[in-house]
């Protein structure tokens, strides 16, 4: 039971890629398993504020079997190229954002999975097995989501989102990852939800031709270059990349938003744990930005 001189902070989670769990999971056991995503998001997050679990009133959005409906979405595992169009379109351009040599990446026509991730391994210091895996789900999550502006997997993952922010009333929402875009995406289609803080890590959202310029709302002109929309009312935004994340590209979103307080680049974790939310949830610089919401 949470003591009452201790106040507990709340928190909505909106979780990244690779997080589905499974496509015939529904009712009691997605619940159950949300539950238990929940704890471990309030665990970390707790971990790195140095309080105890029951300091940490979180709920977890959980909108990946939304985008499971999207044939698109499953890839050709054992392949070398990703067989959607579009994932492999943003693929191309999240390489030609890294520099990736022309040699490697086949004049970008199409990119080979094994020679983009042997590449950014090894400009990154990153596993290069683990990489390639990751890459299979990134993009075609990605894709799916963003394919149009009206999919059902976009509005139906936005919704549940809002809903989920909506009923649990959070001061902070955190998202990692893809769950940024969505969320960030939820609040501008639900201006009244406005939460004290929305903290974002390891962001794409600043990322160009893959999901900056297909943003709802979309980003507007200014001078020569474009700026995506500030939140709805007096949320505040915090955006935390890793350097070291070659997800986050650019890392520093205060450059292409409107209404960003704090944009931290930190290091958060080595090898391919660059991405993982959990190292994320337990850095000193995420710490240091829930701590004055729990009074601390």
């Amino acid at each position: 039971m949470t003591n009452p001189d201790c106040p507990s902070l709340r928190i909505v989670a909106v979780h990244g890629v690779g997080n589905s769990f499974g496509a015939d999971i529904a009712g009691a056991r997605l619940e159950d398993l949300r539950a238990l995503k929940a704890a471990a998001w309030a665990r970390q997050s707790g971990s790195g504020l140095g309080v105890s679990r029951d300091r940490i009133d979180l709920d977890f959005a959980y909108y990946a079997d939304k985008l499971l409906t999207a044939p698109a979405a499953q890839g050709e595992q054992g392949g070398d190229f990703l067989d959607d169009a579009l994932a492999q379109e943003m693929l191309a351009a999240w390489a030609r954002e890294l520099g990736v040599p022309d040699e490697v990446s086949q004049g970008y026509a199409t990119v080979p999975l094994r020679a983009l991730s042997s590449w950014v391994a090894r400009r990154f210091d990153l596993a290069e097995g683990p990489l390639r895996v990751f890459l299979r789900m990134f993009f075609p999550e990605v894709a799916v989501y963003l394919r149009t502006d009206d999919a059902p997997e976009r509005t139906g993952s936005r919704e549940e989102v809002a809903a989920r922010i909506a009923g649990h009333r959070p001061q902070v929402v955190i998202a990692h990852s893809l769950g940024s875009v969505v969320a960030y995406e939820a609040l501008h289609a639900h201006p009244g939800l406005q939460p004290e803080l929305f903290l974002t890590l390891g962001s794409p959202l600043a990322l160009p031709r893959v999901v900056f310029g297909r943003l709802t709302p979309a980003p507007r002109p200014v001078g020569r270059v474009s700026l995506g929309a500030r939140l709805p009312g007096r949320t505040r935004w915090v955006n935390i990349a890793d350097p070291g994340d070659p997800v986050v590209v650019p890392p520093q979103l205060g450059h292409h938003f409107d209404g960003i307080a704090l944009d931290h680049t930190t290091v958060i974790g080595p090898l391919f744990r660059f991405h993982h939310a959990a190292n994320y949830l337990q850095s000193a610089t995420t710490a240091a930005t829930l701590a004055p919401y729990l009074g601390i």
